[in-house]
């Protein structure tokens, strides 16, 4: 007579749920921030100048025009605050391999990020967001890295 496998939990006391406000906070932060990166960027901010547009005038909400570049500190700070609070524990990111796989991706990104970046240095006009930021392109890169290091520190 065969003997019966033990049924496999599908909820790990251990591990905590998948889902978590910490959890749903995070992703709110970081698709806020993509948003208003991508916001400001097609819908505020100037055109690049150009031959034919003798005077380009930027649209959108007048204190996101006043805010000119600072609109990328916002977006990013409240993207990079939103990756940081997925390196607690209380999140799949903060715990187990997540901690690997979100220490690793941030590495990576920044990397990439920079590698871009050089790679492109020369004429960035051609590449969306890259070509407002020039230098501080470096501190994007970097930022994503320290990230990383926010998941390093949960390693086990």
């Amino acid at each position: 007579m065969a003997k019966l496998k033990a049924k496999q939990q599908t909820f790990d006391p251990d591990r905590g749920p998948v889902l978590s406000i910490r959890f749903g906070i995070a992703l709110l932060l970081i698709v806020v921030g993509i948003a208003y990166i991508a916001f400001y960027y097609l819908g505020v901010r100037a055109p690049d100048p150009s031959p034919e547009v003798l005077d380009p005038k930027s649209t959108g909400p007048g204190f996101m025009r006043d805010l000119g570049g600072w609109n990328y500190v916002i977006g990013f700070g409240v993207f990079f605050v939103g990756l940081i609070l997925t390196a607690h524990p209380a999140t799949p990111l903060g715990r187990g391999r997540g901690v690997v796989v979100g220490m690793l991706g941030c590495f990576l990104i920044g990397l990439a990020w920079i590698c871009v970046y050089y790679a492109i240095a020369q004429d960035t006009s051609n590449v969306p967001v890259f070509n407002d930021l020039d230098q501080k392109n470096l501190v994007v890169g970097i930022a994503f890295m320290a990230v990383g290091f926010t998941f390093a520190t949960r390693w086990e």
